[in-house]
């Protein structure tokens, strides 16, 4: 297994718009074709305005064909000039479980 950690840094001030965003519409278009959300966090101290996801995937060649298949996705492409404007940086790191991880 690999985890996906997709970090994004919103627009001060903008948080609450999206995450709404995200509950109201993106979760659910992502979800069932991402597959394994291992979930999704928000920062309360430290880095503020910060959003945090993982998800599972098998290896990466899965990974590669589910995000394909999120950005051929109609619903998917209306909803990310919405989203888009309230982020100000974005990152992803793969992590690879150690052999000792509870999640492997």
């Amino acid at each position: 297994m690999i985890v996906e950690q997709r970090d994004y840094t919103i627009v001060t001030g903008r948080l609450a718009e999206f995450v709404k965003h995200t509950e109201q519409t993106g979760i659910k278009i992502q979800a069932p074709i991402l597959g394994n959300l291992l979930g999704w966090f928000t920062s309360e101290i430290g880095d503020l305005n910060h959003v945090v996801h993982m998800w599972g995937y098998d290896d990466y060649a899965e990974r590669e064909r589910r995000r394909t298949t999120l950005y051929r996705d109609a619903a998917w492409l209306a909803y990310l000039p919405i989203v888009m404007p309230l982020i100000a940086e974005m990152r992803t790191r793969i992590l690879i479980p150690s052999s000792f991880s509870p999640i492997r």
